[in-house]
């Protein structure tokens, strides 16, 4: 089998994901090189940690992190573009086994119960066939064994893109998107919400919109990229 392996690395070699070099056969997806040097994202510890503080005031996070930093053109772009373009789902679910590593050393999150990914509308779920945040939130579920619960909210708006929307015409796209769809579930738990990309966080509030109102809610976000290119 391994040499059946080796065989076929020769035919169709496997490539990292962020740099494009070729990968060795103990790399899965990423280069020893890009794991160890892609910007690091924000994590819960830091202070003055930007992706917690674009949402202060508006939702009550107990955390917030990232495992990368989005720069327009850098590496991390191309492992976000490879999973959401590209149909790297996989991908996505490795990014949040990756992120585990460092998560399971937050008490905090150890005492979440249960894991809930952003969710798309059923049209683009439709059409791109997959949740990219589903995937990254199975990867993060397997890690720090925890569940993934996707029965508990729904986005109820088709929205447009936000990739190239200004500031306020991103808050404005995402006004009242969300909807709850099993209150019961969600009282008296801690949730860890998990996205793939932050950027205004917009979303996240969007989010906390629909939920603000159940009972003895605590919020936690989570994504595999906070992007500072807003204007």
């Amino acid at each position: 089998m391994t040499l059946i392996n080796d065989f076929l690395s020769l035919i169709y070699p496997r490539h990292c994901e962020a740099c494009g070099n070729s990968l060795f056969k103990h790399e899965t997806f990423i280069c020893t090189h890009c794991r160890v040097n892609l910007p690091k994202g924000y994590g819960a510890a830091r202070i003055n940690n930007p992706l917690k503080s674009i949402l202060a005031g508006r939702v009550p996070l107990h955390h917030a992190s990232s495992l990368y930093v989005f720069e327009k053109g850098g590496k991390v772009q191309r492992l976000v573009y490879a999973v959401k373009y590209e149909q790297q789902k996989e991908l996505a679910a490795f990014l949040g086994t990756v992120y585990t590593e460092e998560l399971v050393k937050e008490d905090l999150l150890l005492k979440i119960d249960f894991i809930v990914p952003i969710p798309l509308h059923p049209k683009k779920l439709k059409a791109r066939g997959f949740n990219q945040s589903e995937w990254f939130a199975e990867g993060l579920a397997q890690g720090m064994n925890k569940t993934v619960n996707t029965q508990v909210l729904e986005r109820v708006v088709e929205t447009s893109t936000q990739t190239k929307k200004r500031k306020y015409q991103r808050w404005q796209n995402v006004d009242g998107i969300f909807a709850i769809k099993d209150q019961e579930q969600l009282e008296n738990k801690h949730i860890l919400l998990v996205d793939d990309v932050v950027t205004t966080g917009a979303t996240i509030e969007a989010a906390w919109q629909a939920l603000k109102d159940v009972k003895g809610i605590k919020l936690s976000v989570v994504a595999i990229a906070f992007s500072n290119n807003t204007r």
